[in-house]
């Protein structure tokens, strides 16, 4: 079977683990012709230009910048994808037949490409919907309610949803704001399609390593590590953590690692820069074999997002905890049904975002025989729910 994958993430290679490289690999392994459309953003200086490996072919395609730029050009771009990527598309592969289109959120602008190669090809369409725009956006006060700019996002939603065959939702909470929301949506072809990664063996690193690396980054060596690793965003609520590492500070037992990069680091590294604490570290960035080392030196995962959040989020952050058999300790909106399903399936507690006095509570809770147990519970529900195998059962069902 020839898939089209349409995505605004930077693949250039499939050779790194990610949510989306693992699907199209496991894809690629069971037989189908995988072709890939990513954009290669203009701060990159180069044409649009095909990459061909293991039998996969990447079309990478010039546009805009559309990921940490400025609001201007991030909107225009994101606009203009879908001409950009129909025509290289058209162009690169006039005669091939699709017979399924796979395409994930963010952006909800590809409605024209996939409204090309469903009538073109009469291929079948699937949306792995990790994000639900344009109401995030009015969630978090970057958009208003009912303005011209949002009634036109949420018309290109919605005809996203009637292009979609099939629309795969994170977790069941995703799911049933789709079918509440938009009732236009027939709630059969809403599925449960969760983040997934391909599991591989993990050596765990050893004591003197685990001791070595710690006083590297200058970590201590003795306490609980609270480890947060990602995007440092808006979504994420990082209010509420400046709250959790300012408590931290009157603790004795348990020191804060935010790992990462985004729009609201520079913001928290300047309140690290005025508060010098002493139980929290920040770490701008690691080569990736350091930071999957740092993890399994770790012993509790954080996650936060924001309160005001209406809809259900499910971080892909996640998976990495839960692989280095690690609990989940997470401050999220009400809606988020992630930290319902910690909770009742053992592998972590949950807070509401803001409610400080439990989620300190929660720390406490984190002993060595609960870190170890609810560890292992977590990797047990990773190996039954979120692997890779899983999920490409589910996107090939459109084909069967």
């Amino acid at each position: 079977m020839n898939i089209l994958f349409l995505t605004i993430s930077r693949i250039d290679t499939l050779k790194n683990r990610g949510i989306y490289s693992d699907l199209m690999n496991e894809l690629n392994r069971r037989g189908h012709k995988i072709h890939i459309a990513s954009p290669t953003e203009r701060r990159f200086g180069k044409p649009t230009h095909l990459i061909k490996e293991n039998g996969v072919e990447i079309l990478k395609i010039k546009t805009l910048n559309v990921q940490k730029t400025n609001v201007i050009e991030k909107g225009l771009g994101i606009l203009l994808l879908e001409s950009q990527f129909d025509r290289a598309i058209r162009r690169q592969w006039p005669d091939v037949k699709f017979d399924l289109v796979l395409y994930s959120t963010p952006p909800i602008t590809f409605n024209k490409v996939i409204r090309s190669i469903k009538r073109r090809c009469a291929a079948r369409s699937y949306l792995m919907l990790k994000d639900i725009f344009p109401q995030n956006a009015v969630d978090l006060g970057m958009m208003k309610a009912g303005s011209p700019l949002h009634a036109m996002f949420r018309r290109k939603e919605r005809q996203l949803y009637r292009l979609s065959d099939k629309i795969g939702c994170m977790s069941p909470a995703n799911c049933q704001y789709v079918i509440n929301n938009n009732p236009e949506v027939e709630p059969a072809k809403v599925e449960l399609c969760p983040n997934a990664i391909k599991l591989t063996d993990i050596i765990p690193i050893s004591e003197p390593d685990r001791i070595k690396l710690l006083t590297r980054l200058s970590l201590p060596t003795d306490k609980t590590l609270f480890i947060y690793g990602g995007n440092l965003g808006k979504p994420q609520g990082l209010d509420f953590l400046l709250r959790v590492v300012q408590a931290n500070e009157s603790r004795t037992g348990s020191h804060i690692i935010i790992v990462g990069d985004g729009t609201e680091y520079p913001r928290i590294k300047a309140w690290f820069d005025d508060n010098a604490p002493r139980n929290s570290t920040l770490i701008a960035r690691l080569p990736k074999a350091d930071y999957d080392n740092l993890v399994q030196a770790c012993h509790v995962g954080l996650i936060f997002l924001d309160h005001r959040f209406t809809i259900p989020n499910f971080p892909s952050r996640l998976l990495s905890y839960l692989e280095n058999s690690m609990p989940v300790l997470l401050a999220t909106d009400p809606n988020t049904d992630m930290g319902r399903i910690a909770r009742h399936e053992g592998f972590g507690l949950w807070s509401e975002s803001g409610d400080l006095d439990k989620f300190l509570s929660n720390m406490d809770r984190m002993t060595p025989d609960a870190i170890k147990v609810m560890g292992e519970i977590g990797k047990k529900f990773l190996t039954q729910n979120y692997t890779v195998e899983q999920v490409a059962d589910i996107v090939e069902a459109p084909l069967s």
